[in-house]
């Protein structure tokens, strides 16, 4: 195991200030594969009006629409899929990652497969789209979410944590594995979309060279390649040179931000998470969305004096 790495980015206090919700400007499409379904895909992004939220749409399922919100996650295996009435869209988390980093709260995303593609495994090119189509500001002013004690899920030694902290949202998020180039790694990021675009969306996600014959056999990991992850055996990366020495932790913080998109609002505060996953954050999620709908929450909103804790189940 390599020593461990810590790093910061951005200022703790964070920047984020009331503001109005957006949208994009014009239509963009992007063309790619799913990472686990394996099958051809095209993403459509259209604008929206406030108020709609993010809402994928089956085009080859009579324009199913599946919102973008905690009710409609269903399973998190090695990414996060939501689902309404039978129909589901996998593999959510990168491009709703860069709608909360890049602060775009309302579109429509009409896709004609069961997946989001992958593309190169990071969100950099979903954030390039964006501004590709530009963004407009609408006349409604985005929701933050009403949490003003602390929040936690916690289990086996991971936990997701969550305290007000002033204006704007700051991650910190730790994890450590056994391996040579990942090692125990730790980041704290203020959330904004200069810092979201420029350190957090390029980072790819990453799997063992070892796991993917048996993420084949559950039929995982179909459209998975060394151009779209990095890729590790038991010595180094199969897959070319790392964006960032620390990519690792980078692109776990873009998972739990595509998580947490899901909770369709701001966020103030600072999250600690620490060797969490897809699971962990969704639980933390809907703890989060309790806690903000609790009776403390009423017109005087008076902080509670013991944290809201919650255990998680499932896996990480």
């Amino acid at each position: 195991m390599t020593a461990g790495r810590t790093g910061t980015i951005g200022a703790m206090e964070g920047s984020n200030v009331s503001r109005s919700q957006t949208t994009l400007r014009t239509k963009v499409s992007i063309e790619g594969v799913g990472l686990h379904s394996g099958h051809p895909v095209r993403a459509r992004f259209c604008p929206a009006p406030a108020g709609h939220g993010i809402v994928f749409v089956r085009l080859d399922h009579a324009r199913k629409a599946i919102p973008a919100r905690i009710e409609s996650a269903s399973t998190f295996d090695f990414a996060t899929t939501l689902a309404v009435g039978g129909i589901s869209v996998g593999t959510v988390e990168h491009v709703l990652s860069a709608a909360f980093g890049e602060g775009l709260d309302n579109c429509t995303i009409e896709l004609d497969g069961p997946e989001v593609p992958i593309l190169d495994g990071s969100s950099l090119p979903f954030v390039r789209l964006f501004h590709a189509a530009g963004f407009e500001r609408l006349n409604a002013p985005v929701r933050t979410l009403p949490v003003t004690q602390p929040v936690e899920v916690s289990r086996d030694g991971r936990s997701v944590s969550f305290r007000p902290d002033g204006p704007g949202l700051t991650v910190t998020y730790e994890i450590d594995f056994p391996h040579p180039v990942v090692g125990r790694q730790e980041l704290t990021v203020a959330i904004r979309p200069d810092e979201y675009s420029a350190r957090i969306a390029p980072a790819r996600t990453f799997g063992f060279a070892r796991d993917v014959e048996a993420m084949r056999a559950r039929g995982l990991a179909r459209g998975g390649s060394l151009h779209n992850a990095v890729v590790l055996d038991d010595e180094g990366v199969l897959s070319g040179p790392l964006r960032f020495r620390d990519e690792f932790v980078r692109h776990k913080i873009l998972d739990l931000l595509g998580d947490l998109a899901l909770l369709g609002a701001t966020l103030d505060g600072h999250i600690v998470a620490r060797r969490a996953g897809h699971a962990m954050h969704i639980e933390f999620a809907k703890a989060l969305a309790a806690a903000a709908a609790a009776p403390a929450h009423s017109a005087t909103r008076e902080p509670l004096t013991e944290p809201t804790r919650r255990r998680a189940t499932g896996r990480g």
